[in-house]
């Protein structure tokens, strides 16, 4: 259960869903990220790096750069199931 917490954590901090997010629809490279969401490249590469941590993304060198990809399917997969359970939900 430990695990669980820790990954479901990890998915809490809006930032770092919003990074998940721009890679769910291309693998982008640390300074495209940055740019696409408006932050630091420095704050970017630390949330990468706390995502890479807890395999949700994964980074392939490209020369100089790194481009990072979600990890695999099931990273999507929790993402799509989380706004499809949301736009079910109805708040008072």
């Amino acid at each position: 259960m430990e695990k669980l917490a820790s990954f479901f954590k990890v998915l809490g901090d809006s930032t770092r869903l919003k990074i998940l997010q721009t890679l769910m629809k291309s693998d982008k490279s640390v300074g495209t990220i940055a740019t696409d969401l408006d932050m630091t490249v420095s704050a970017i590469s630390h949330q990468l790096r706390v995502l890479k941590d807890h395999r949700l993304v994964k980074g392939t060198k490209d020369g100089k750069e790194v481009i990072y990809s979600l990890d695999d399917h099931h990273v999507h997969t929790i993402l799509e199931m989380g706004h499809t359970h949301l736009s079910e939900v109805k708040y008072d």
